[in-house]
């Protein structure tokens, strides 16, 4: 399957589907070794004091 067939199969998909596929590709994201030591990182800075101050969510989805 293309990238453009995967594409067109979501997009006809009902909104709960597409809602349960993405919880299921942020959680893929979160399984990878790069996500983990990201996520050691921050936690990290975290318990040494540093916290991240209030963003507006188009800043913190930037951040990714």
């Amino acid at each position: 399957m293309t990238m453009l067939e995967l594409k067109q199969e979501v997009s006809r998909l009902s909104p709960r589907s597409r809602r349960e596929l993405n919880a299921y590709m942020i959680r893929l994201r979160h399984q990878t070794p790069a996500w983990r030591k990201e996520l050691g990182r921050r936690m990290k800075n975290m318990d040494g004091g540093k916290k991240v101050a209030l963003a507006s969510l188009e800043t913190l989805i930037a951040r990714g």
